[in-house]
C-alpha cells in the first residue's frame, strides 16, 4: 500500500517545489523579519500580513520525538520510526521524521544537532532530518 502523501496548496506549493529542488524554504514576515513554519497566505506577526519565501540552512535540533512501533498503511517497512519535531536553528518547529540512525531512545537525544535531507516518497519530496554527523 503506498504511504499518505502531502497534498499541496497554494500556500504550501513554494515549499514543496523547493523540496523538490533539494533546498528548505520558509516564510519570513516581511515587516518585522520574523521567520515561521507552517506555510500561511499572511503573517502572523504584522498587520500588514505580508510574506516572503526564504532558503534556510537546513541545520535544526531535535526538540521532540515519538517511536511508533505500530505504523500507519504504508509505512510498515519503516517500522518502527520516529515522528519528531525539529527546531530549526532559524528558529521555528517543524514535524519529521529522523532518518539515517535506528529509531531508539538511546539514539535519539534530544538537542542533539540534525541536518535536513530530501526523500522521494512516490512522487513528492518530504524533507527529513539526519544526524548532523551522519549527513556530513
Amino acid at each position: 500500500m503506498p504511504k499518505a502523501q502531502p497534498q499541496p496548496t497554494p500556500e504550501t506549493q513554494p515549499f514543496w517545489d523547493a523540496a523538490a529542488r533539494g533546498e528548505l524554504r520558509i516564510q519570513r514576515c516581511v515587516t518585522t523579519g520574523e521567520v515561521f513554519f507552517y506555510p500561511r497566505p499572511c503573517s502572523p506577526y504584522a498587520f500588514d500580513g505580508e510574506v516572503e519565501w526564504v532558503t534556510v540552512s537546513g541545520d535544526a535540533t531535535l526538540y521532540s520525538y515519538n517511536i511508533n512501533h505500530r505504523p500507519a498503511r504504508g509505512f510498515e517497512d519503516d517500522a518502527p520510526y520516529a515522528i519528531a519535531v525539529v527546531e530549526l536553528a532559524e528558529g521555528p518547529r517543524m514535524m519529521t521524521n529522523i532518518v539515517g540512525i535506528e529509531n531508539t531512545p538511546e539514539n535519539l537525544i534530544l538537542d542533539m544537532p540534525l541536518k535536513v535531507q530530501f526523500q522521494e516518497r512516490d512522487g513528492i519530496v518530504v524533507p527529513v532530518f539526519a544526524p548532523a554527523e551522519v549527513a556530513a
